[in-house]
């Protein structure tokens, strides 16, 4: 069981332990939609509160629990917290993926914590030069990769080449895109536009083993033209959180709006706009180029978003997206003009 069990951060998120214990239990419920056996979730965190809590929340069906006496707090520096509480449930969860006693580990906490103790504590895929965040969101209503959102913020144009193999092997596997676009997002289609770093990634995605299809800009993303955007974690991150505020923003402006009008509108009506931008819808990102499958929530997460998180870290390991990853890699390696 241990190498298919998922190990789960109870402490980490702003609305942790309790969002993160429904979203278990919710993934394990027999009358839900993943239906997961508890056995294969780890909860990790202070032993003796998860009892308490899941007490008053039911009962426990089956976890099993790792105790974990310190929590890294979202607003803490990621070096610095990581050094200095060795006993976190974020290190505990990372530490029990390596040592075997789970194969996958989620966490609405501390994302820099997630991505510095997965990087160091698991170390990288055989080639993999630095891992980035994968997030897929429904803009179209189809899936849609961004990488990478925040883990590499100044990559070499060779991390930009592995993030698009990386970005459409995860496509192909766990999103079920049969032939993924693959796009380098920059500020015009041309092959000469963009920085050096963008223009000498262009010409290693060319010849990638992926489907490449040049350039892409910021509207791209609104349109069905491509399945996984390349770009460096600066850039990603802004665009990620503009999306996530932009639908509430607009929400909010149009209610407003249309009952200035006279137009009575419920505001549960429009609420399922939202979704299209909420990766939360998949569960969370998952960190790509680790040795070890990672998936890294929303800290504002609720139970709906945690027990989607652990199906896809199922979904990854049953899928075994890390080997495919690997032999991506070597085909590129094979295939470079100076191979």
């Amino acid at each position: 069981m241990a190498p298919t069990r998922i190990a789960l951060d109870v402490m980490g998120g702003d609305n942790a332990p309790d969002a993160i214990l429904r979203g278990a239990l919710a993934a394990c419920d027999p009358a839900g939609r993943w239906k997961m056996p508890p056995a294969r979730i780890l909860l990790v965190g202070d032993e003796a509160l998860i009892r308490a809590r899941l007490a008053a929340l039911g009962g426990d069906p089956g976890f099993a629990i790792l105790h974990a006496s310190q929590v890294i707090g979202m607003g803490e520096s990621p070096a610095t917290a990581l050094r200095g509480k060795p006993d976190s449930s974020i290190a505990k969860m990372i530490g029990a993926t390596k040592a075997g006693a789970a194969g996958a580990a989620v966490s609405m906490g501390n994302t820099g914590a997630v991505v510095g103790a997965a990087t160091i504590g698991l170390g990288t895929l055989p080639g993999v030069l630095r891992p980035g965040i994968a997030v897929t969101l429904k803009l179209t209503g189809k899936p849609l990769t961004l990488m990478d959102m925040g883990a590499l913020l100044e990559p070499k144009p060779e991390s930009l080449m592995q993030f698009g193999i990386m970005g459409s092997v995860w496509s192909r596997d766990i999103l079920g895109v049969a032939e993924p676009r693959v796009g380098l997002l920059n500020v015009g289609e041309e092959e000469g536009k963009g920085t050096d770093t963008l223009k000498a990634a262009w010409k290693l995605l060319k010849n990638a083993p992926v489907r490449f299809s040049g350039n892409v800009e910021g509207h791209d993303l609104f349109v069905d033209k491509i399945d996984v955007v390349v770009t460096d974690g600066f850039t990603g991150n802004v665009v990620l959180k503009l999306l996530e505020e932009f639908a509430g923003f607009m929400l909010k402006l149009t209610l407003g709006e249309l009952g200035a009008h006279g137009v009575k509108v419920q505001p549960a009506a429009l609420a399922g706009i939202k979704k299209h931008i909420d990766y939360s819808e998949y569960g969370g990102a998952l960190l790509l180029g680790v040795n070890g499958i990672v998936i890294i929530g929303h800290g504002r997460s609720d139970e709906t978003a945690v027990a989607n998180a652990l199906a896809l870290g199922a979904r990854a390991l049953d899928a075994d997206v890390n080997a495919h990853i690997v032999a991506g890699l070597e085909r590129a390696k094979s295939t470079s003009p100076a191979a």
